[in-house]
């Protein structure tokens, strides 16, 4: 995830202003406590801006009828920014949204968030979530996140134009190469990447790769410090990735992600290696065209891992309506809950809740359920198993090596030395 003007994780928030439901109002605090008791006012923090899903959370809050709720509408960028003082507050948020894994897991060590392991017990309305979310919510044995939706990352393509190319989706990296020469002998950029006001884009090549030939454990490992970027492992990866190089449109080092969507849409580049919220930007009438696959396998003994970065909410330790946060949690976490802001959101996002019914939903994000049942490991993304600093670092990194492939060691010797910074070291 990233300091872009929209995110990956922020296609769901965009720039966009503030919004409110239930009582009107705009402040990063929560609600007024000067009677000395509980207030039944809550007050939920959103990041998410984006029009859709702004829309969607209000009528989705609007349901709820238990409690008054407060709902702050916060720009992405401003909401990242302000979430330490958020939390630090002395009259927090109640409720906020936010990201699952090592970020919610930093807060919850400096002591910012609610345990609300309560909620994944017995009848709670997360104790039917998968092991793997209940492993992305917890922080030293409890649980402190709420995962509401989730979406995969794939290699996306036009179907028509893999047809008119006389080209079959790849399995194997060698067969992904081969469809690369294919496309670029037909005068078509093979592989499509917006990595000039988004450069955390590059990264999602980095983290399959490294997926693919570390496997997740490593991946996880190297995230937190543990191995050097200037290993051999991590060459190994580059390695990879250098062989990607002469296949990726050049024009995409002045693109947006958004922008390197249209020539993928035009026929004019390939194959998309991003999020599923790549819907959000293809023209209505070519989303039915559009597929996925699966990122090729490298070492068919490293277990196959996916990218699916985990949205939600948490509660403050300082909200000073702890049962009241807790409903509001629950309520979020229901399957109606989810499947109306899904539906709303217009988003291809799938929902935690097995109970949430998925029949109607389009066969592209159907496709996207059973990869992720599929596979063995889930990951978030650089950095939302790291941090945003530490995605500061690959920025610079890979973005430079896109422009200097043959200064590739050099390159990952200064990684290391700015990754250090970060953890200190």
């Amino acid at each position: 995830m990233t300091t872009a003007p929209l995110s990956r994780r922020g296609f769901l928030a965009g720039l966009g202003g503030l919004g409110v439901a239930g009582i009107l109002g705009a402040c990063a605090t929560g609600s007024d406590d000067t009677s000395g008791t509980a207030s039944s006012t809550l007050t939920l923090q959103s990041s998410l801006s984006d029009a859709d899903p702004k829309a969607a959370l209000t009528k989705v809050v609007e349901g709820y009828t238990k409690n008054k709720v407060t709902l702050n509408t916060i720009a992405i960028e401003t909401f990242r920014a302000q979430l330490p003082t958020y939390l630090n507050s002395g009259n927090p948020p109640d409720v906020l949204t936010w990201y699952a894994g090592s970020v919610a897991r930093d807060y919850a060590s400096k002591g910012f968030l609610l345990d609300v392991s309560d909620l994944w017990t017995g009848s709670g309305p997360c104790a039917g979530f998968s092991p793997a979310l209940k492993e992305l919510s917890t922080a030293d044995g409890k649980q402190i996140f709420v995962p509401t939706n989730y979406y995969w990352w794939g290699v996306f393509y036009r179907k028509s134009a893999f047809q008119e190319w006389g080209v079959q989706v790849p399995t194997t990296w060698d067969e992904f190469i081969q469809v690369c020469k294919t496309i670029k002998s037909k005068g078509v950029a093979p592989i499509s990447m917006g990595t000039g006001s988004t450069p955390w884009v590059a990264s999602g090549w980095f983290d399959y790769l490294d997926l693919r030939i570390n496997g997740a454990e490593f991946h996880r490992d190297l995230l937190a410090g543990k191995h050097p970027f200037d290993g051999p492992e991590v060459k190994a990866v580059m390695d990879h990735y250098r062989q990607l190089v002469e296949y990726i449109d050049p024009k995409g080092r002045s693109y947006s992600w958004q922008d390197a969507v249209t020539p993928l849409n035009s026929k004019k580049a390939g194959m998309y290696l991003i999020g599923a919220f790549i819907t959000s930007a293809v023209p209505a009438d070519g989303v039915d065209d559009l597929d996925f696959f699966r990122v090729p396998i490298i070492d068919p003994s490293v277990p196959v891992a996916e990218e699916a970065p985990t949205d939600g909410y948490f509660a403050s330790a300082k909200s000073k309506n702890v049962s009241g946060a807790k409903d509001l949690l629950a309520y979020l976490a229901a399957p109606q809950s989810q499947q109306q802001f899904i539906q709303l959101s217009k988003s291809s996002n799938l929902p935690t809740s097995q109970q949430v019914d998925t029949s109607t939903f389009s066969p592209l994000v159907q496709k996207g359920i059973k990869l992720l049942n599929d596979s063995k490991a889930i990951t978030q993304f650089f950095n939302r198993d790291s941090s945003d600093e530490l995605q500061t670092t690959a920025d610079t990194a890979l973005t430079k090596f896109l422009d200097r492939p043959g200064d590739v060691n050099k390159i990952l010797t200064e990684w290391q030395a700015n990754a250090k910074k970060v953890f200190g070291q």
